[in-house]
């Protein structure tokens, strides 16, 4: 089976930007004010916040406005990072649940402050956030954002981190609005539905191999190999394949499955003496009951409700199970005729066989 698959790789977003602190008193938990984002997503809503930092101690470390050269001290989110943050875009971030659901996981979260010269504080606020789309059960990863804040203030002065970490959320969740409304009609990731169509796959000029066609039926110049060691006739050795080819449009995938249902010459052979229409005729019949089969797949795959998640998995699964229908229905077809020799046996399955064809449009 070949793929040819668009792979795309997740971004990272890096923003970095002065901020001017106000006041924060010492050791008081931070509450994040309920002002609304100045963005409405179209394509997403927060489905959850997760937390995978690995300190989740505090979300700062901040100087003492009364001990400007003490150590830092470690507040907190009132309520914790993910209880802060969930509540915070519950009430300041619209929420559509009938547009992709979003799990948005905490990576980094912190400012930190440290003295600087002349006896003022360095701040700087680190956000890594990581987004990914919830289906069912599982997640899948879309991008992660890097966003930045340094500010500068006098040592003396108490400092308000409140408003620069609630711009840093903004800023990082205005960037995967961005990103995904961008992504949103072109990526696999991100699409909602399936479509599937077949199409036969011939070749022009023909060389060793023959793609099954109505009009092309096999004649002994195609026995190209040397007979076998064995009791029959004459061999002819079918399979069926495809090609996939996958095109996101406007949200939908896009599946293109090329059906192959082959014969190659040099691997079908026929003894002297044994170029007989009979003979030949059983030998097309095989080649008509592979193509059938591959008419039964096309059903199959068309009546699936395929995910968006892991479309190709039943196409898979629908491919193999045909195989095996085939190798079952090839072996059926040559105990009943015993190899074409029963002569009623193989008129009635010459019937049974143009029966279906004509069903599929493939024989007048």
């Amino acid at each position: 089976i070949t793929r040819l698959i668009s792979l795309f790789f997740s971004p990272v977003c890096i923003l970095f930007c002065e901020a001017s602190p106000g006041i924060q008193r010492s050791g008081d938990p931070i509450i994040l004010r309920n002002e609304k984002l100045n963005l409405t997503p179209q394509e997403f809503y927060i489905a959850d916040v997760a937390d995978e930092r690995n300190d989740r101690s505090s979300v700062a470390s901040l100087i003492d406005s009364k001990d400007s050269g003490s150590s830092p001290v470690k507040v907190d989110l009132k309520g914790g990072a993910v209880f802060a943050i969930k509540n915070f875009l519950s009430n300041n971030l619209h929420r559509d649940t009938t547009l992709r659901p979003v799990m948005l996981t905490i990576k980094e979260f912190k400012i930190t402050e440290s003295n600087a010269p002349g006896g003022r504080v360095s701040g700087h606020l680190t956000i890594v956030f990581s987004f990914a789309l919830q289906l069912g059960y599982q997640t899948i990863h879309l991008v992660d954002c890097r966003s930045g804040m340094r500010y500068n203030r006098p040592g003396g002065q108490s400092s308000d981190v409140e408003p620069i970490l609630r711009e840093g959320i903004e800023d990082a969740l205005s960037y995967f609005n961005t990103w995904i409304n961008s992504h949103a009609d072109n990526s696999a990731l991100l699409a909602k539905s399936v479509k599937v169509k077949f199409t036969d796959y011939t070749e022009k000029p023909e060389g060793d191999t023959i793609y099954y066609s109505p009009n092309r039926p096999l004649t002994w110049a195609d026995f190209k190999d040397k007979p076998r060691d064995n009791r029959f006739e004459a061999e002819v050795f079918t399979s069926i394949g495809y090609i996939e080819r996958i095109e996101v449009i406007k949200g939908v995938i896009n599946v293109s499955l090329i059906i192959k249902v082959d014969a190659p010459k040099s691997d079908c052979w026929v003894r002297e003496g044994g170029r007989d229409n009979n003979i030949l005729n059983h030998e097309q019949r095989h080649f008509d009951l592979e193509k059938l089969v591959s008419e039964h797949f096309k059903e199959k795959i068309l009546a699936m409700n395929l995910p968006v998640e892991n479309f190709d998995g039943p196409i898979n699964v629908q491919y193999l199970e045909t195989l095996r229908e085939a190798t079952a229905m090839q072996k059926q077809y040559d105990a009943e005729t015993h190899h074409g020799q029963d002569t009623q046996a193989q008129e009635q399955w010459n019937k049974r066989i143009d029966k279906e064809l004509k069903s599929y449009g493939l024989k007048k």
